[in-house]
């Protein structure tokens, strides 16, 4: 056999290397990909958390379009919009504050749903003397519609509980905290409560 025989036979250094690279670069990709699909599905899962991100189903009628503006249409009000709690401390426990709201328009409205901004914080409906669910953050417990009308003229509370040692030593300092009462006659009501907060 001659010298240039075996030579051609005996594969480069470099042409095995080339061969090894091409299963490693075959398994990162691989795992590139599926990495991606994974974050792409935790996004998703974000947002479908987030309140109102899945369109309920149509009704079975189509119902004519309530204005959301002028005298005939309802109209959620608060008596006041914003609370200061003071100095909270987390040793006392939790406190509670009622915001009055109520419907100042001339049509009746619907109270959809009612979350908070913080998982520290938990609000419910009352009416009538009669208490809704407390719902908190959207993400943290389960926001149902609550679809509870309130004609003009009616009035109502919302009865926030805000827990200071939800968040442990992490949570001293000045907070606030948001209300959301989603409502079919316009714009969402915001009600907002602030706090300082000591061990």
């Amino acid at each position: 056999m001659s010298k240039s025989a075996t030579m051609k036979a005996r594969p480069s250094a470099g042409g095995s290397a080339g061969a090894a690279a091409a299963p490693r670069a075959n398994t990162n990709t691989k795992w590139m990909i599926a990495g991606g699909v994974v974050v792409v599905a935790i996004a998703g899962l974000i947002v479908l958390a987030r309140p109102g991100a899945v369109a309920e189903p149509p009704a079975a009628t189509v119902a004519a379009p309530v204005a959301t503006t002028g005298a005939g249409a309802g109209q959620l009000t608060a008596l006041r919009t914003k609370f200061n709690f003071g100095t909270v401390s987390m040793a006392a426990g939790k406190v509670t504050h009622r915001f009055a709201i109520s419907n100042s328009g001339g049509a009746p409205l619907v109270i959809r749903k009612l979350y908070t901004s913080c998982m520290c914080t938990t609000a419910a409906l009352v009416k009538n003397g009669k208490s809704s669910d407390a719902f908190g953050m959207p993400g943290h417990t389960p926001i149902p519609t609550i679809d509870e009308p309130l004609a003009p003229t009616d009035q109502a509370y919302i009865n926030v509980v805000f827990d200071p040692a939800a968040h442990g030593p992490a949570g001293v300092g000045p907070i606030e905290r948001v209300v959301t009462v989603e409502n079919d006659a316009g714009q969402p009501l915001e009600l907002e409560f602030t706090a300082l907060v000591t061990p």
